[in-house]
């Protein structure tokens, strides 16, 4: 993944999440233009007056149940008749790092192989993504007559259809918080350990601001991540790595990834771990692609005990709090069963013209 790009799925730093829809609902609040109103009136439901084509579109807030919190996602709920170009061109207009696209088909194929969806960041696709496959999946089942799926509303479990294959979604209903969504990651791929005084010198940090007990070690369930465990908060908290220094490290490893920061000091009873991601672009909300390969290295560690669930909150420190629950289970000496859920709140809703 290119690192002038957004690798995860995450607010660009500017803040500006300007879309092109011209007809939007902040939080089901806000009113539509007069001019666009009038106009929708006489216009068919695939096409403008003017034949411009019509998409809808849903914004939703992943990884928490309160709106402007959390990590925002844009989903297009009907995608069909968008080209590739298209969609890597709609990717950077909503100014956020991920953008799913869903492609409804055949109900015997949804029943089979799950509702397609494809992701993108700014400036390419990508096969996987945590808060677009939770995010996405809650949309479908909150409107799935908008998204022209089969899938049945409130329904208890989705399947997605990603680069990566079939991922499933569950959902049960949590109290005032609504329905929380968890979904089974790919099985862990387990890559190589790294040093910690060369991650150290990577980070400007001290060998000791690192766990020594906790191997610094790369791994997919999607995306490599290289989980890097910090000793106190403090120094996650005021954690800002020289980039250039960090890609030039990573750049070198086999297979490429990014670093997910975590650190057992919470002060929350509640909280297992804090956690950061941060990029040449920004700092991610909720990465909930790097939770699910945390969840398989606690566990392969014995630092968390199987299917036991780790709350890690991430993204405190731009004020965007995420909260991602994790676990994984053991087969013998395999990892698997990778799970991160948490809930979901929609904040945005609208047509884009093309």
């Amino acid at each position: 993944m290119k690192r002038d790009a957004s690798p995860r799925g995450v607010p660009l730093n500017n803040g500006r999440r300007a879309f092109v829809a011209s007809m939007c609902t902040v939080a089901g609040s806000m009113m539509l233009s007069s001019h666009v109103l009038s106009a929708s009136r006489a216009e068919s439901k695939g096409a403008t007056s003017e034949g411009l084509r019509r998409f809808q579109y849903v914004q939703i807030d992943v990884f928490t149940a309160k709106r402007l919190e959390g990590n925002p996602l844009a989903v297009f709920t009907d995608a069909r008749g968008l080209s590739d170009i298209e969609m890597q061109a709609l990717a950077r207009e909503t100014n956020l790092q991920e953008t799913a696209f869903v492609f409804p088909r055949d109900h015997s194929i949804e029943q089979k192989e799950g509702v397609k969806v494809r992701i993108f960041v700014p400036d390419e696709e990508i096969p996987f993504g945590g808060h677009p496959t939770l995010g996405t999946a809650m949309v479908l089942r909150d409107s799935p007559v908008q998204s022209n799926t089969t899938v049945a509303r409130k329904t208890a479990e989705i399947a997605l259809d990603l680069k990566i294959g079939k991922v499933p979604v569950t959902f049960r209903e949590d109290g005032s918080d609504g329905a929380f969504g968890e979904m089974h990651q790919v099985d862990p791929e387990f890559g190589p350990v790294h040093d910690r005084a060369a991650v150290a010198t990577a980070l400007d940090l001290k060998p000791d601001d690192i766990e020594d007990g906790w191997p610094i070690q790369t791994i997919s369930t999607g995306l490599p991540f290289a989980i890097v465990p910090i000793r106190r908060l403090g120094t996650l908290e005021s954690l800002l790595p020289n980039l250039s220094k960090v890609y030039e490290y990573l750049d070198r490893q086999n297979p490429k990834c990014d670093f997910y920061y975590v650190c057992r000091e919470t002060h929350d009873p509640e909280i297992g771990l804090r956690a950061r991601s941060i990029y040449t672009i920004g700092e991610d909300p909720a990465t909930g692609s790097a939770a699910g390969c945390t969840a398989a290295w606690m566990v392969k560690y014995g630092f968390a005990q199987p299917d036991q669930t780790v709350h890690i909150e991430q993204g405190v420190e731009i004020k965007r709090p995420s909260h991602l629950f994790v676990r994984a289970a053991k087969d013998g000496g395999r990892i698997t069963t990778v799970r991160v859920g948490g809930h979901a709140v929609q904040v945005m809703r609208g047509e884009l013209f093309l």
